[in-house]
């Protein structure tokens, strides 16, 4: 990589470059942050230490936590002391090597969306096969198959920067490396590299919105025949995820379902995507569901034993 380059690092841009907006940004972004962590850890312990959690809704939901702690860990910390510095960089290798665990987490997210979709078609369509279709030995491969798809992208979107040629400028407009913004500083033909980038993460997109709306919709036609009280029960039920997939998937098709162009809103809709979604789903999936909120306070009181004692 360093033949063919003559850029060893990068600057970025940040978020912003008004010194004010900056401090008031930082407040935030701590408090976003923290909330990620501590919601996501909590439905994580809470999950794991619940017998009556134990079911492959649960199972999902403890690994996309995981992932919106991993996903959020690998921006906002730098993000956060970008806007406490001058001069905000980054060396080639660690821009790459962010990039790559960027599209890997964002992609295993996008895959662990969809099998959730499917998992909620299969116990509402199918609730007497639901034990046996979705067993555990299932869960494991349908979240294996999710770390390995989002891997190959990740390897994908990787090995098509890298063949980039950076002779200068070095100046990212953005608060992390992203293929997009690197695709732009490029300074050789970048239209085949650019049309690959769009259809690697066209095909992924496509694919598992075509899997999310059969799902739903073989939901919609399921719950015709159902009373009124289990429509109520499975509509509670969906509403969480739909809410957290088009959080997630609308930034998302907004940024990379395009050409490798970049836009004055393209550091918002990532902010939202990469901090605002990770740190809303912890409520999305706790608001409504009893099951959580109740497991919740057992925890709570187990502690609260455990201290008095």
């Amino acid at each position: 990589m360093e033949s063919k380059n003559n850029v060893t690092e990068f600057i970025l841009r940040g978020l912003t470059q008004d010194k004010t907006v900056a401090k008031v940004c930082v407040s935030l972004f701590l408090v976003f942050y923290a909330t990620i962590i501590l919601g996501n850890l909590l439905i994580i312990i809470t999950i794991k230490t619940s017998e009556q959690l134990d079911s492959p809704l649960y199972f999902f939901l403890s690994y996309l936590s995981f992932v919106d702690i991993s996903y959020s860990t690998v921006t906002a910390p730098k993000l956060i002391y970008d806007l406490l510095v001058e001069k905000k960089t980054i060396s080639f290798v660690g821009c790459i090597a962010q990039m790559f665990v960027v599209h890997l987490f964002g992609c295993t997210e996008i895959f662990l969306l969809t099998v959730m979709a499917y998992d909620r078609c299969i116990a509402i369509c199918k609730p007497l096969h639901y034990t046996n279709t979705v067993n555990k030995h299932v869960c494991g491969c349908l979240v294996a198959a999710s770390w390995v798809g989002g891997f190959v992208h990740s390897l994908v979107q990787t090995l098509l920067a890298v063949q980039l040629r950076f002779c200068g400028p070095n100046e990212i407009d953005h608060y992390f490396c992203d293929v997009h913004p690197l695709v732009k500083l490029a300074c050789t033909d970048t239209y085949i590299i650019a049309v690959s980038v769009a259809a690697n993460s066209g095909v992924i997109s496509l694919s598992c919105f075509v899997v999310l709306v059969v799902s739903y919709g073989a939901i919609l036609v399921s719950l015709r025949t159902r009373s009124s009280e289990g429509r109520l029960k499975a509509f509670y039920t969906c509403t969480s995820h739909i809410t957290a997939v088009v959080l997630f998937f609308g930034p998302c098709i907004f940024i990379y379902m395009r050409p490798s162009t970049t836009t004055s809103a393209d550091k918002m809709v990532s902010v939202f995507y990469t901090i605002i979604t990770p740190m809303l789903n912890p409520f999305i999936y706790t608001f409504r569901n009893e099951e959580v909120k109740n497991a919740m306070k057992k925890l709570w009181s187990r502690k609260v034993k455990w201290s008095e004692k």
